[in-house]
């Protein structure tokens, strides 16, 4: 069985659509007929970049190779060009094709992915979701309102969420770390306040940052908001000096979490030398693939560290978090969107099963999905936005900062 043909789908999403302004979904068949399917979560360059770099690493490292050797096809991509280290646009094409090999050994052996890779661990996986808006509930406003927010934290608890996420701290600026303002540590208190008020005990915060804030003030907003128990505080400070977590984590009593952004055990095991982290959460798009993701849990382990995939990609990336998730023993929970029904579940044909909060390990083979190629032809991405921006101009200190929720637009 050798690898034989790649297709690459760049889906738009449309208005409302939560995820990112399109998903990358790629398609490997072999030379005997079967067909994976895997998702890329890197857009440090546009989409028709990225697909050439997609191609490149296919074709140049993968083609024509057994699809179990992932091991040997991972190391000639992680040392390509003579670099040898963690490069997250090469890594994030890497990872997306390494799962479509999984979905194909799944499908060759009539198995589910995760009993390939030492069997399942967990039937039943605890999932969460970001606080996004009700279909009532003004965009603008949303973002910046705890009344607003707490109601939909009511609504997802209703569902049968356990965990909810949120993020009323911007702004997401280029400009590196930054000290909160006044305004937006005072919206995190009320933010954390409204949320907990509404669903008790029922469901844990999980706040949100991604890596807006210089050590000091991620210091300052932890301790403002830690009165409120939450279960996680998220990438206070950027991903790239991963030894101040440490500091944050000595300064606040808030559980350390980090990861989206990250990729292979390279980084992963740095972070967690440099000691603070309690929760890993890899995007499986982006972190090398499911047999790297492994690695990471495992070393995880080692570090008494949970681990907790992020989602904010498409249903292909999800399904593979799920995979894992089922397999290894230090899993907390899964990020979903929603429920992961609607366009995203529409691509899969909605078949992964969500029920009260958790998602039931799936037991058919490989990724145990049915990816829609019709549906995802009929929604190319047209535009030229990455996949998620960030915003040139600084902090204000005078006036409110926002964050959209990441929407397309």
């Amino acid at each position: 069985m050798k690898l034989q043909e790649l297709e690459i789908f760049s889906i738009g999403t449309p208005d409302g659509v939560w995820g990112g302004r399109y998903f990358t979904i790629v398609k490997l068949t072999t030379d005997n007929g079967i067909v994976g399917y895997g998702e890329v979560y890197a857009a440090s360059v546009g989409p028709k970049a990225m697909d050439a770099v997609i191609r490149d690493v296919f074709e140049r490292h993968m083609l024509g190779q057994n699809p179990e050797d992932i091991e040997f096809m991972f190391r000639r991509a992680y040392s390509s060009g003579f670099t040898q280290r963690p490069d997250l646009t090469v890594m994030g094409a890497f990872s997306g094709l390494e799962i479509a090999c999984w979905d194909i050994m799944g499908k060759a052996h009539d198995r589910p992915v995760y009993a390939l890779i030492g069997g399942k661990m967990n039937d039943r996986i605890r999932s969460y979701t970001y606080l996004y808006p009700l279909p009532h509930h003004d965009l603008t406003e949303f973002w910046i309102s705890p009344d607003l927010q707490a109601e939909t934290a009511t609504e997802m608890v209703k569902l049968g969420f356990t965990a909810v996420k949120f993020d009323p701290a911007g702004p997401y600026t280029m400009r590196g770390g930054h000290m909160p303002a006044l305004m937006d540590i005072d919206l995190s208190v009320e933010m954390c306040r409204a949320i907990r008020g509404a669903v008790g005990a029922k469901a844990d915060l999980l706040f949100g940052t991604h890596g807006q804030f210089t050590t000091g003030g991620a210091i300052r907003l932890g301790k403002a908001i830690e009165q409120f128990d939450p279960l996680w505080y998220e990438e206070p400070v950027p991903p790239d000096n991963l030894s101040e977590f440490a500091n944050v984590a000595s300064a606040v009593s808030i559980p350390i979490a980090t990861g989206e952004r990250m990729t292979t055990k390279t980084e992963f095991a740095t972070a967690l030398r440099a000691g603070g982290i309690s929760i890993l959460q890899p995007a499986l798009g982006r972190s090398g693939g499911i047999l790297e993701t492994k690695k990471i849990a495992a070393i995880a382990e080692v570090y008494n560290a949970q681990v907790a995939p992020h989602l904010y990609a498409g249903p292909v990336e999800w399904a593979a978090n799920i995979q894992l998730a089922a397999n290894i023993p230090n899993l907390l929970m899964v990020e979903t969107i929603g429920t992961g029904d609607g366009f995203a579940g529409d691509l899969i044909k909605q078949s992964i099963h969500w029920e009260d909060g958790y998602i039931h390990a799936p037991t058919a083979a490989g990724l145990g999905i049915e990816f829609d190629e019709d549906f995802a032809r009929a929604h190319p991405y047209t535009g030229t936005g990455l996949h998620l921006e960030m915003q040139d101009a600084a902090c204000s200190y005078k006036s409110a900062n926002a964050f959209g929720g990441g929407a397309a637009d």
